[in-house]
């Protein structure tokens, strides 16, 4: 029968080499930052919130594909697509995220979202403040990640930029949009056309403007 290994360290050794690390740290100097009143810059790559971009039109990147969802390793992601027409368009292909939602209290901040998604829809921001006291405030909506609107673009939904297809805008040739485009009604979020009374007689047409359900 094979002998065991003998401890070559006597027993009053192991809990001086155990406190090396403590002993060591005593005499560095200590770091405190002053949070929230002093906030550290992060770094530019930094994973923080998330953010759902735009094309320079104002149609949205996102085209449903849920490529997200299933790169996402804490199941964080809920992507509901939906069809695109020519009445009522998000983006420029055949289909949208209708339905996009992350919830924050299972997100690790991996990254492996951004990685997945095919059209740079996705991407994350410098913002790390999330925490909150609430559960169901933690699940941001697409309406919450969406991106806002820059000098150029128009809110969805609206028809996309005249003679250009899905590729045009992938290659970077649309860069604003086009003169004289009007965000189309959203009947998918229960808005309805309405014709409002004139104010200048009977005579007068009514305008049209959209109003919600």
């Amino acid at each position: 029968m094979a002998e065991e290994p003998k401890d070559t360290k006597p027993g009053f050794q192991n809990p001086v080499a155990g406190f090396g690390v403590t002993f060591k740290a005593m005499f560095k100097k200590r770091l405190t930052e002053q949070y929230p009143e002093q906030q550290k810059t992060t770094a530019p790559r930094f994973h923080g919130r998330h953010q759902l971009n735009r094309h320079p039109d104002g149609l949205e990147k996102c085209v449903g594909c849920e490529l997200c969802a299933w790169a996402c390793p804490a199941d964080a992601i809920y992507v509901e697509g939906a069809d695109n027409t020519d009445e009522e368009r998000y983006s420029p292909g055949e289909r949208y995220g209708r339905v996009y939602q992350i919830n924050y209290a299972r997100c690790i901040l991996c990254g492996l979202c951004i990685e997945a998604c095919p059209t740079r829809a996705l991407t994350m921001t410098n913002e790390f403040e999330l925490a909150d006291s609430s559960r169901a405030n933690l699940i941001y909506t697409k309406e919450q990640l969406l991106a806002g609107l820059e000098e150029g673009m128009v809110d969805t939904p609206h028809a996309i930029y005249p003679g250009t297809d899905e590729q045009d805008y992938y290659r970077g040739l649309v860069t604003e949009a086009a003169p004289g485009t009007e965000r189309q009604v959203a009947h998918s979020k229960g808005e309805v056309v309405q014709e409002a009374d004139s104010t200048f007689g009977g005579t007068e047409p009514a305008s049209e403007k959209v109003i919600g359900r």
